[in-house]
């Protein structure tokens, strides 16, 4: 990975080089957190902390990046060779990656010289927030999906290469059986999944010869997809072709009336004697579509989720904010309309009413009475203090807490949790 330098806004360099010239180089604490749930959302799922801190290792300021720097003549050769020797040496508190958490809770708190800390801000926002918004919206088609597969479609339309890789990274964390996305595949171990798209369909002569030769391709993978002209009659070859030995695996709808067609094709197939068969749903598929069709009893047996899953597209930015709460041991917090902070570094006490949460307490750090602590120190000096989670743990660790999650909290209406700050 490349210096990770100027991944930043201009302006946290230009504090850094007055902290320095001021001497305001004390012991300082700045706090990641959401101001405010959105209308949309129950509950976050804390993501993206492992590559917040691959990125942490990778934030220096080379030959190159120093000599952007100076072209700009804003900065000082004493703070450009600050800069030269810069890594990050500070502490690092945050909540695991899987946690299910709430408004005004501190995701990751960092802990280090005020220069030092005050220029990973973008940094950090930026890492945390992609994962932990993607994770928060994929979780909910997991809730609803009442144990169906589910598989990222979506990678063609995240905003970027970047965000379509740690979007299937966080979409899997939240249940999700695979990905069509081979680069998260390969770099995160996640399980991928794909066939063919209506072209390969059109490029032959007919929808038969076309079922026949991707099933003579992959007959372990022979799932065909219907909807490229009459998706009934399509159907109904893939019957006649099952009839006479032809692999079948699964059908997929992707457009139309699917709880009409959904209904339909399964009883064609189930007709044929291929009740074996799986139908797959995708195309505009999100937690509210597979709210409504299962709610109807379509006889859907997995989706694949893309657009309004990786653009988050009904929720997609948290307020999410990077902000000073400790300097030299002493309070600091902002008391602006709609826009107050809370003083101190600080813990999350989650407490239960028999197996499921029933509030949180965010409580000044040092000072726990109770509860489970959710937030650790992860990184100590600039040094890794505990060992990562592997990627199946995290995913773990967030069934867990939702199994533990009060029933109206998993529902996609809207209702609240009580979060305590004290």
């Amino acid at each position: 990975m490349e210096n990770l330098g100027l991944c930043t806004d201009l302006y946290e360099l230009t504090m850094a080089q007055s902290y320095l010239e001021h001497r305001k180089t004390g012991r300082a604490v700045f706090s990641l957190f959401v101001r405010k749930l959105p209308e949309s959302r129950n509950f976050l799922v804390s993501c993206g902390l492992e590559t917040l801190i691959e990125r942490l290792e990778h934030f220096r300021f080379g030959d190159e990046e120093l000599k952007y720097l100076k072209s700009l003549g804003k900065f000082s050769e004493e703070f450009l060779d600050y800069l030269r020797e810069y890594e990050f040496r500070g502490d690092l508190y945050a909540v695991p990656e899987g946690r299910v958490v709430f408004q005004n809770e501190p995701l990751v708190q960092i802990e280090g010289s005020l220069p030092e800390v005050q220029i990973l801000e973008t940094l950090v926002i930026n890492t945390v927030h992609l994962q932990t918004v993607i994770a928060s919206k994929a979780v909910r088609s997991f809730l609803v999906s009442g144990g169906r597969s589910l598989v990222d479609f979506g990678f063609r339309r995240a905003h970027g290469l970047e965000a379509g890789v740690y979007a299937a990274r966080a979409s899997y964390i939240a249940g999700f059986a695979g990905t069509s996305n081979l680069e998260a595949g390969r770099r995160f171990g996640i399980p991928v999944f794909g066939t063919v798209a209506h072209s390969y369909v059109m490029i032959f002569d007919s929808e038969e010869e076309a079922f026949r030769a991707f099933a003579k391709s992959f007959p372990q993978n022979a799932v065909f997809l219907l909807d490229t002209y009459d998706t009934l009659e399509a159907a109904r070859k893939v019957v006649e072709l099952a009839k006479e030995g032809v692999p079948v695996v699964g059908v997929r709808l992707d457009s139309g009336d699917i709880e009409k067609l959904s209904r339909e094709v399964r009883r064609l197939l189930d007709e044929g004697g291929l009740r074996d068969v799986r139908v797959i749903v995708s195309g505009g598929v999100d937690e509210y579509r597979i709210e409504e069709w299962l709610s109807k009893g379509c006889p859907i047996d997995a989706f694949g989720v893309g657009t309004k899953f990786i653009t988050s597209a009904d929720a997609p930015y948290l307020d999410m904010a990077y902000k000073l709460v400790e300097y030299e041991g002493k309070p600091k917090f902002k008391t602006s309309p709609g826009k107050a902070t809370f003083p101190y570094k600080r813990q999350i006490l989650r407490f239960y009413s028999g197996s499921l949460m029933d509030h949180d307490e965010v409580v000044r750090y040092g000072e726990e009475h109770g509860g489970e602590r959710l937030v650790e120190k992860v990184v100590e000096g600039g040094q890794m203090k505990v060992k990562l989670p592997k990627l199946e743990e995290i995913r773990e660790r967030l069934m867990e807490d939702i199994e533990r999650l009060p029933p109206e909290l998993k529902t996609l209406k809207r209702n609240s949790y009580r979060v305590i700050i004290k």
